[in-house]
């Protein structure tokens, strides 16, 4: 059903796509000065869209070019142009919008780093539903009829936007759930969610772009594109920091490999497994961050035992010392910077599950399947150390978390952890 959805999305963009190009080819660009500006606009933000290889980046697609879908979205809902009336309707809207993009993602894909096609089905899709919801009614004369050119009308676009903002949402969840396999309802939440970042200043530039160029003329353009320039430089340098922030964390948890305290790839294994493991719960995008850093540095403890434990699997260890070790590793996470809440993850691991926060209890279920199938105990592999997580659900591992586990592992066809991709 997922594929299918998404083969939908994507079907209902290219014909969008060939309408579109077919009708403006055949009719010939009305008001052409017009549409090369905004088609201009749309270029050059796609020229500046930051290349992302970061897969948690919600799949590299969430708004990288917030300046060209700002000039889409603007040209959209453009009605007069310096208070002389426009006549470009939903079909060139759709023209304009994607011979735009294609001219400014060809340097990109000539990389390798261009955006997929659900991406660009997305943004078809999302430009169409706002031109349709507002040019037939600029057209016909019964929106400046019935709101008028005040205040009314910019309550009226700024529920467009909501309604635009939210279609965007759907049609983003749906490529993603069946990448993923997550459940849609947590994917839609997330998806709103980052409409309250860039998204949301995307929107409100096309607004402003749009009432501008009515007012000011085509001159509007360029003044209103630089507070989104400045705030697409912020968000690049929030992911900078970021990204360096992720590096250091992953850099400290492979200190237990390097001393010899844990199996080669043992953290980046569990961090791997734990955020399937949390997709597959719902957890939102702040919550994997939390996890995967939590699963990162969850035997960074060992780092103060006189004597590690061998192989650092702490799964098989008596309650009271793996709760120590635990213990260990939260005051060292605290003195490295990490933010508190996975400090309270790394220290409380080892705890029975009902005691545990939700996300501690990911991560010893995870670790202790792990540390089971690193071992000889188990030579039947996957199966049996999930038989015997199944064994300690009633007071060491939650049930739910157990057959979450084994659902992301029968979904990959893997055996080993190590094959489960992060992000």
């Amino acid at each position: 059903m997922r594929g299918a959805a998404v083969w939908a999305v994507r079907g209902a963009a290219g014909v969008l796509t060939l309408a579109g190009l077919g009708h403006t080819l055949w009719y010939g660009v009305v008001e052409p000065g017009t549409a090369l500006a905004f088609g201009t606009l749309i270029a050059c933000g796609e020229l500046a869209r930051r290349d992302t290889s970061d897969p948690r980046d919600a799949a590299g697609e969430r708004q990288p070019a917030p300046l060209g879908s700002a000039g889409a979205l603007a040209y959209a809902l453009l009605g007069p142009s310096a208070a002389q009336p426009t006549h470009h309707g939903v079909l060139q809207i759709v023209a304009v919008v994607v011979a735009a993009a294609l001219a400014g993602i060809v340097p990109h894909i000539a990389r390798g780093r261009g955006p997929s096609a659900d991406h660009l089905a997305r943004r078809v899709l999302t430009v169409a539903f706002a031109a349709v919801c507002f040019q037939p009614l600029y057209n016909s004369g019964r929106l400046e009829h019935g709101i008028g050119r005040g205040p009314y009308l910019v309550l009226f676009l700024l529920f467009l936007l909501g309604l635009t903002a939210l279609c965007d949402a759907v049609l983003a969840a749906a490529p993603a759930g069946a990448r993923t396999g997550r459940p849609y309802g947590p994917l839609l939440r997330d998806e709103l969610r980052a409409q309250l970042g860039i998204g949301s200043a995307i929107c409100a530039t096309g607004v402003v772009m749009a009432l501008g160029v009515a007012v000011a003329g085509l001159w509007a353009l360029p003044v209103f594109c630089v507070p989104l320039l400045l705030t697409q430089l912020s968000f690049h340098r929030i992911t900078a920091i970021r990204t360096t922030y992720r590096q250091t964390i992953t850099s400290l948890a492979r200190a237990t490999e390097i001393a010899g305290c844990t199996r080669p790839g043992h953290s980046r294994r569990v961090a791997a497994l734990s955020c399937a493991v949390g997709r597959e719960l719902g957890l939102s995008e702040r919550e994997l961050t939390v996890l995967e850093y939590a699963a990162l540095m969850h035997d960074i403890g060992q780092l103060s035992l006189v004597d590690p434990v061998r192989a650092g699997a702490t799964a098989s260890l008596p309650a009271a010392e793996a709760r120590r070790i635990a213990v260990l590793g939260g005051e060292v996470a605290r003195q490295t910077g990490v933010p508190a809440e996975v400090a309270v993850v790394v220290e409380r691991q080892a705890d029975p599950y009902r005691d545990q926060p939700a996300l501690a209890r990911i991560v010893r279920a995870v670790n202790a399947y792990d540390d089971l199938l690193g071992g000889s105990r188990h030579p039947g592999g996957s199966l049996a150390a999930l038989e015997q997580l199944r064994l300690g659900t009633g007071s060491d591992y939650q049930p739910e978390v157990v057959e979450c586990l084994a659902r992301v592992l029968a979904r990959g066809g893997r055996d080993r952890v190590g094959q489960v991709p992060l992000g």
